[in-house]
């Protein structure tokens, strides 16, 4: 499964999955049994923690997704205890510029590719690495990040980016949109593809229409949130 979900985001097949900040294996089996290609696991602003990913990536796994992890920040450790715990792919947060995406890059693969240790048992054959641009500086740097062997790929996040660019975190704002523009295009032209998280199913076939190809439709703690706030707003009219 892998191998087969790695070549469909190379080859820009259109994915979609869901985000997970509650460390639970029946979350992660409930938001991979409605039928998405993944389920990221946020270790940077979730509640798991590395203890959590093996029953996690496996219930992923034998729920039919693929289980990729967003780790807390660009450390070979980081990066590598998520891959030997199941995790087929990483998404890597706080990447501005090429020389930290070559980092983060090799700390995914082996030597000589790369500098990661071998050794975990749940590792993944053939894992993979999408770096995030989420900053002014990484939209600036992206066809030099984007040319980095190794970087299959980016993630957008929306709302950090528009933190940093000082701007509403709506696409419809005209310097974020400004700069999501770009780094479609910019990815178009690398033939890499572009992942972003998408708030709603509105939101991520807005997305998908610009080019994206994996494309985060929703978050367990906002699918409860959203739906507990709607029945007992129904329940009390």
């Amino acid at each position: 499964m892998a191998a087969a979900f790695r070549s469909r985001l190379v080859a820009r097949e259109v994915l979609y999955g869901a985000w997970s900040v509650i460390p639970s294996a029946l979350s992660v089996r409930l938001l991979a049994a409605a039928g998405l290609d993944y389920v990221v696991i946020d270790l940077q602003h979730g509640a798991a923690v590395e203890s959590d990913l093996p029953a996690m990536t496996s219930t992923i796994r034998l729920a039919g997704a693929t289980p990729i992890a967003r780790v807390r920040h660009a450390h070979t450790a980081d990066i590598g205890r998520a891959l030997d715990l199941g995790c087929e792919g990483v998404i890597v947060p706080n990447i501005d510029s090429a020389a930290q995406a070559r980092h983060a890059a090799s700390a995914v693969r082996y030597p000589p590719a790369g500098h990661r240790s071998a050794g975990g048992v749940l590792a993944a054959a053939e894992p993979f690495c999408l770096v995030m641009a989420e900053s002014a500086d990484a939209v600036a740097e992206l066809e030099a990040t984007l040319a980095v062997t190794g970087v299959d790929g980016l993630y957008v996040g929306p709302g950090d980016l528009s933190l940093s660019l000082g701007c509403e975190p709506d696409p419809d704002d005209p310097v974020l949109n400004r700069a999501l523009q770009r780094v479609w295009l910019a990815c178009a032209a690398a033939g890499k593809p572009v992942g972003v998280h998408a708030t709603d199913g509105t939101t991520a076939r807005r997305y998908r229409g610009a080019g994206c190809t994996l494309i985060t439709t929703a978050v367990d703690a906002t699918a409860i949130a959203r739906d507990t706030a709607a029945q007992f707003s129904l329940a009390r009219a």
